[in-house]
């Protein structure tokens, strides 16, 4: 029977229905299988039962079985008896050429695929007297039957009958079958299309191969109703091939312009389709989430570029603000619906990776594609294998590197159309530069098929970096609001003029009166600056240090006018009462200070509740000013009419080019401003090296796999003989071909080659013995093999730092002795990142010590921290015996942890332990990562069978450190402690009532919820809800897939 999924159908005509109505099928008539089918399930009577029978006898359900209808059978007898009594004279001498026909359609069966038609013909014209049709009748009846069964027969029955055809086609050639040849060629179309849908049965109904001195045997053959019931019961025990239901009605969703759109990407054509090769609706929902009417000149020349066209890869360049994002969205939005390919996207931060996902979340609701999140200790390795839809994973770039070893592990590399890389520049910066490239470098040498995109405001050996990614190179100098820059000398202010001798020209005096007390306190005056834009327009101070930043802040509003805190009174005051609610009762009094003035700070000493909620306000114009840290300038997007650098400093270095264009770049708003200005405030001192600074190129962008040993050149080296890339000495050689450091080995490789910086990384590697084998001395071609260890999976699978592995091993191994487990306490103190460092204040140490258990006081014995010690130091004592100060450290950071899962409120713990809450948070965050990371570390080693679970519940407590009931509304990105217990207290407690939520309800019941936010909460939840649904049907459809090696089956 045929499989309803697969069936291809066409509308039956009205001059068909009229044929048929004019001769109905007398009951002792003869009717075929598909006729009987036909008018069985058309709705006349009620449809027979189908007996459920496994047995030969009757296999075909809706076509009955020819054995039950022997009318029909002695009919087909008659038939075949009395055509070859007539044509017996004929066959002989047909035999030959018969033979010859048989043989060339069997090796040219795809040229030369007849239409299997002619058959039915031929048996509809012998009963020409039974149906009482004129010659001219038969033609165009036979015509629409053919077309009617043709639209009802399994693919295997029209090559059945292809066989037929081609076995009579030399000795049945009557007048009938002549005429019935003028319908066979536009029937033998429709069969030339199906038969691709059915690759298994053209191959399992394929006549066998026939000798020339075989030729007697031809004439042996069955008859021909032995080959309907062999044929058919063929068909019925065949396997056709399983589509699900589901998937069609899915498909068919914007499938006519994806079609265009799959079409136009294929071709070379100029004509581009509705939008960029994509449905028009994706332009509808630019306008609907974005407001974005058209795009810039540059980005529908972006778009349009040949390499693109062509899918090679691709570098571009433009001014912060220049809209390069929305170009990277809309290659990605082609590869996922057009290109049907997966797609990562590489972003520099937690914070930016959750805003993306809420942004993205909308358009894959829309369009039928999953936003996955990686990130913190978010993500799975390897991700879900989906068959319906298509994934955009979002990932920072340690998520990022870890997803692409997973893929290229399982083999499914080029699964992954597109990856796209935001700030490229990151590639010069310290490890995760170097864990950056590794994930490039990677991508490049295990698939061909994997289109790499890279996009960044400040980029200068742009050369090195074309030949690294083999990409082509687009730039503009595009902003859309104009920026200008100044630099403040005094009380004067110089425009930025590189074309001048001196690189400035003078622009204008501050007209503001100062007294002698506020020349004191603010003798950079930095209040004129501020009170020229605020309150009706906005402005960022970039400060070095996060102190200077809340000092800056206190400053301004001590003397700032009253009429300042009358600027939106009532939404300031709702934003302070929401800080407190954030703190469970606790505001920052800096900010209780400075926030009816619409002043506030924005540094890593916040929580992520409050930052976010301090982003919001100011996006909302409710806060006008922020005194932040250069970290704004690369995170989520805050822009302002007016951008002053406090000082050419960051901490007590001083700027850097690329860091200096990223904090001016955030000046000017798209649509609001009319210009964006800069001022840069200048002491006489370092007046020479700030003209330096505005004139100077960009740095350049160097590969940083030397400088970080660990977490760059060995980590890529046990990775690669890990995934099997690189084991012999020469294939490393050809890997690092493929690396920046490859490019730029001339000028950061001076000392040694590249060959003996290998040599030596993998005898490191061998010693700490994360790898197995014998590097030769001399000759570099040897074909010895390195194998990696048990520990060297793991390591390099749960991103573990090569510092620190073994370590990590001992923990773990010495944990497995006398684990506790009273309280987690034991656990957290594995999972404390190694890289955090603290000074611990040893009255609070040895006061949390005396609140533990005894059980629990054993944890500090057990790891090598005794009570004594403790004691001594906190009575100031002098200790004799040595204790290792890291593991003292990591003790006191787990006291914090543990005291923050029993409390979950930063702000308590950081007051107990007399440390900054931003810090307690940084603490966590980093904590949850790592317990992430010792989790993948674990699932490698049996002996460590025990973690798993253990590890897997301790990493979402981290994740979230809420109580239980709120983890599920917090795994909706951007959804925070504070937004989660609000929506809990008003009635939304699951996933499930988010998903369904009415966002304008939501804007009613919830607090300082803008409709916006309501939309991208409500989208998120519908997303991961989307995402769940599908792992759980992959999950399902995986259990009831038939295997194909089933013992005994053929």
């Amino acid at each position: 029977m045929a499989e309803p999924g697969l069936a291809v159908r066409r509308r039956s005509r009205p001059g068909s229905a009229r044929k048929r109505s004019r001769a109905p099928a007398q009951p002792g008539a003869v009717c075929s299988p598909v006729a009987r089918k036909r008018s069985s399930s058309g709705g006349e009577g009620p449809p027979a039962e189908a007996p459920c029978n496994d047995s030969e006898e009757d296999m075909f359900g809706d076509y009955d079985s020819f054995y039950g209808n022997d009318s029909l059978l002695a009919q087909v007898d008659d038939i075949e008896h009395k055509y070859l009594q007539e044509k017996n004279a004929d066959i002989k001498a047909a035999g030959d050429c018969t033979l010859g026909n048989l043989q060339s359609g069997i090796h040219q069966e795809k040229r030369d695929n007849f239409s299997t038609s002619e058959n039915v013909v031929v048996l509809k014209a012998e009963e020409e007297d039974t149906f009482r049709l004129n010659e001219g009748d038969l033609v165009v009846s036979n015509q629409e039957l053919t077309e009617s069964i043709l639209d009802d027969l399994p693919s295997s029955q029209l090559l059945y009958f292809e066989k037929m055809n081609k076995l009579s086609s030399g000795s049945r050639i009557s007048p009938v079958s002549e005429r019935g040849n003028k319908c066979v060629s536009s029937s033998s179309d429709q069969i030339r299309s199906l038969s691709p849908l059915y690759p298994d049965a053209e191959h399992r109904n394929r006549p066998t191969d026939i000798s020339s001195g075989s030729k007697g045997d031809l004439f042996k053959t069955e008859s021909l109703k032995d080959h309907l019931k062999s044929a058919m019961t063929g068909n019925a025990k065949a396997q056709t091939r399983q589509v699900s239901k589901t998937k069609q009605l899915k498909e068919a969703v914007l499938s006519e312009e994806i079609c265009v759109a799959r079409k136009t990407i294929e071709s070379s054509s100029v004509d581009i389709g509705p939008f960029y090769g994509l449905p028009s609706k994706v332009k509808d929902l630019l306008r609907q989430f974005r407001g974005i009417e058209t795009l810039y000149e540059w980005q529908h020349d972006c778009l349009m570029l040949e390499s693109l066209q062509q899918r090679r890869n691709l570098i571009y360049s433009l001014p912060t603000s220049g809209g390069k994002t929305l170009v990277a969205e809309i290659i990605i939005l082609q590869e996922l619906l057009c290109r049907q390919k997966d797609v990562l996207m590489i972003l520099p931060y937690v914070a930016i990776v959750q805003e993306k996902v809420r942004g993205l979340s909308s358009f894959g609701i829309e369009l039928g594609f999953l936003v996955e999140e990686y990130a913190g200790s978010k993500g799975r390795f390897p991700p879900i294998k989906r068959r319906l839809k298509k994934s955009l994973y979002i990932a920072t770039i340690e998520k990022g590197h870890a997803l692409v070893n997973s893929l290229i592990e399982t083999e499914r590399i080029d699964d992954l159309g597109l990856v796209v890389v935001d700030e490229l520049h990151m590639l010069g910066e310290g490890s995760r530069g170097a864990t950056l490239e590794i994930t490039l470098a990677k991508i490049l040498y295990t698939s061909k098929n994997t289109q790499i995109i890279g996009m960044s405001a400040t980029l200068n050996n742009v050369g090195d970096l074309q030949k690294f990614l083999q990409a082509e190179y687009y730039t503009n100098n595009f902003r859309p609001v104009e920026l200008k820059e100044y630099v403040k000398i005094r009380d004067t202010i110089y425009a930025v003029d590189s074309k001048t001798e001196k690189g400035f020209t003078f622009s204008r005096l501050l007209n503001f009166k100062y007294s002698s007390n506020l020349e004191k306190a603010d003798p950079d005056h930095i209040i004129a600056l501020v009170t020229e834009v605020i309150p009706k327009y906005s402005c960022l101070i970039f400060c070095p240090t996060k102190k200077n930043c809340e000092n800056v802040a206190s400053m301004v509003c001590k003397y700032l006018n009253k009429e300042f805190r009358a600027h939106r009174e009532k939404e300031k005051q709702d934003l302070i009462k929401n800080l407190k609610s954030i703190g469970n009762g606790s505001v920052c009094p800096v900010l209780k200070q400075t926030i009816p003035f619409g002043v506030a700070y924005h540094h890593s000493g916040l929580t992520n509740d409050e930052r976010k909620s301090i982003e919001e306000a100011y996006s909302a114009g409710v806060l006008c000013l922020l005194a932040c840290t250069a970290t704004l300038a690369a995170g989520v997007n805050l822009p302002a009419r007016r951008v002053i650098l406090r000082a050419p400093y960051v901490a007590q270095d001083f700027l850097k080019k690329n860091q200096y264009k990223q904090m001016i770049g955030r000046a000017g708003r798209a649509g609001i401003d009319s210009a964006g200005e800069s001022i840069l405030i200048v002491q006489e001192k370092d007046k020479h090296l700030v003209w330096d600074l505005v004139n100077s190129p960009l740095e350049n962008c160097y590969s940083n796999l030397l400088l970080e040993l660990t977490k760059g050149m060995q980590s890529l080296l046990l990775s690669l003989v890990g995934l099997k890339i690189a084991v012999t000495h020469e294939e490393f050689d050809n890997f690092m071909c493929s690396t920046l450091l490859g490019v730029q080995q001339q000028l950061l490789s001076k000392e040694k080659s590249l060959s003996e910086i290998i040599k030596d990384g993998l005898e490191n590697l061998i010693e700490k013995g994360l790898l197995k084998g014998k590097i030769s001395e001399t000759d570099h071609t040897s074909k010895c093999t390195l194998t990696i260890t048990p520990l060297g999976k793991a390591t390099y699978k749960g991103s573990i730092d090569l510092a620190y592995c073994n370590l990590l091993y001992r923990e773990l191994r010495k944990g497995l002795e006398g684990l506790i487990l009273e309280s987690s306490l034991h656990l957290l103190y594995l999972t404390t990142p190694y890289d955090m460092t603290c000074s611990p204040d040893w009255m609070i140490y040895l006061r949390q010590f005396n609140q533990l258990s005894a059980t629990e006081q054993k944890v500090a014995d057990i790891v090598g921290v005794p009570e004594s010690f403790i004691t001594k130091k906190a009575s100031g004592q002098a200790i004799r015996k040595n204790v290792d100060s890291a593991v003292v450290n990591r003790l006191y950071l787990s006291f914090v942890l543990y005291t923050l899962l029993k409390d979950t409120n930063i702000w308590s713990v950081s007051e107990k332990f007399n440390m900054s809450r931003g810090y307690v948070q940084n603490l966590l965050n980093s904590a949850a990562s790592f317990a992430s990371c010792v989790l993948h570390f674990c699932e490698e080693l049996e002996e460590f069978w025990v973690y798993k679970a253990l590890l897997t519940e301790l990493t979402k407590q981290l994740t979230y450190c809420v109580k239980t009931e709120l983890i599920p509304l917090m795994e909706v990105a951007g959804v925070l402690e504070a937004r989660a217990k609000q929506l809990y207290n008003a009635g939304y407690k699951t996933l499930g009532h988010l998903a369904n939520a009415d966002p304008e309800t939501l804007v009613k019941v919830i607090e300082h919820l803008s409709r916006r936010q309501a939309k991208q909460i409500v989208s998120s939840a519908k997303m991961l809800l989307s995402e769940k649904a599908e792992a759980l049907q992959e999950e399902v459809e995986e259990l009831l897939k038939v295997p194909t090696d089933i013992p005994g089956t053929y």
